[in-house]
């Protein structure tokens, strides 16, 4: 990173040089760093060669792009819900995170985003025994949702009684102050809805794939989007 802050551009045969390593272990490394939420161009052909956004450096070399998208997806859950103060300067500071991710980052949380559904929580919910939510299903749930993988994790109801669920994500509800996983599950042959602070362990499971279902929200509900326009 150094190096293409200091020279601008650099091609791979020139950085692999520079840092002792092996065009593969380069390339491998370069991989990583994007997934960082560094923005590296690559261009082609005689005079080309990787360069570095230097609007990526500033913001992403602190965060991961898993904490740009808790970030982007927080702010815009709050927004969406009415409780977002100083909005105008959030709106600044998302475009400006948006803008450090990469564009095949940026299609993702696009799709991340088209999965959140916002309404209000019934007064009747219990919830005194709230927990916070693990760090852990934000990764978990993006692959979920973005490969269409079935998602096993452990579930605590509302008893105490602990059990091992696999299911089809096929949305996240937010009822404020709840967050909400909405899935088919297989076993029961229906939707169910699993709080999120109840969820643990939560594991994609490669190759079992699943199908987009229209989920009957109550009227209530509406997208994340059409909140937030």
């Amino acid at each position: 990173m150094r190096i293409l802050r200091r020279t601008g551009s650099a091609t791979i045969a020139q950085l692999a040089q520079d840092v002792g390593a092996s065009r593969r272990t380069l390339l491998r490394d370069i991989s990583a760093l994007r997934d960082q939420g560094f923005v590296i161009h690559s261009e082609p052909g005689r005079g080309g060669g990787l360069q570095l956004d230097p609007r990526s450096v500033q913001t992403t070399a602190r965060l991961s792009v898993a904490e740009i998208f808790a970030l982007l997806i927080s702010v815009a859950s709050m927004r969406a819900v009415g409780t977002l103060p100083f909005a105008e300067l959030a709106n600044s500071g998302l475009a400006k995170l948006e803008k450090a991710l990469p564009p095949d980052r940026v299609r993702d949380l696009r799709k991340v985003l088209d999965c959140l559904f916002v309404g209000q929580l019934s007064p009747l919910v219990d919830i005194s025994d709230m927990k916070p939510v693990e760090a852990a299903l934000l990764p978990a749930f993006e692959t979920a949702f973005l490969k269409q993988f079935c998602l096993n994790f452990l579930y605590r109801d509302r008893k105490g009684a602990l059990t091992s669920r696999t299911v089809e994500p096929q949305a996240m509800l937010i009822l404020p102050p709840v967050w909400y996983l909405v899935a088919w599950d297989p076993a029961r042959e229906d939707f169910r809805h699993f709080r999120m602070d109840r969820i643990s362990e939560p594991k994609c499971v490669e190759g079992a794939s699943f199908r987009r279902r229209n989920v009957p929200f109550a009227d209530d509900v509406s997208s994340i989007h059409d909140l937030s326009r």
